[in-house]
């Protein structure tokens, strides 16, 4: 049994943040990626033990910032080409034959910066204290 969730974001929207007209193949990408990003999103939320879609409802702004978040995260993704390796660096040498260079996104082309998880409340700084000066660990010292 298979269910479908609601995108965060539509066509509509990353058309209207970007304010591009897309071509027909653009818009089903766009589609696809409006999905996958907003499972991405939600799995995350999921594993730092939240459920986003009932954050949504219990923050007024939150929805407005999940769909900004989820347009970014697209665009971003469709500025990354497709027919070639996506990298932001590259040199190469003659003699030597030396290559090299930086990939754009490694390990994919969808990736959720730090900072926006931050902005939609899902990844906080840690803090924790530890004691290097231990009482049980230092008995033989009194």
């Amino acid at each position: 049994m298979e269910t479908t969730l609601t995108p965060y974001a539509t066509v509509d929207d990353v058309s209207s943040f970007t304010g591009q007209t897309y071509t027909q193949d653009e818009q089903d990408r766009i589609t696809e990626l409006c999905s996958t990003v907003s499972d991405r999103l939600r799995q995350y939320a999921y594993n730092v033990g939240k459920d986003l879609d009932v954050m949504i409802i219990n923050n007024k702004v939150l929805p407005s910032v999940v769909k900004s978040v989820t347009v970014d995260v697209v665009v971003r993704a469709l500025a990354t080409p497709t027919n070639e390796t996506p990298m932001t660096q590259y040199s190469q040498s003659a003699l030597g034959y030396s290559v090299s260079g930086t990939y754009l996104v490694p390990g994919g082309g969808i990736f959720i910066k730090n900072t926006e998880l931050k902005i939609l409340g899902l990844k906080n700084q840690r803090y924790g204290v530890i004691e290097f000066y231990d009482k049980w660990h230092n008995s033989n010292l009194d």
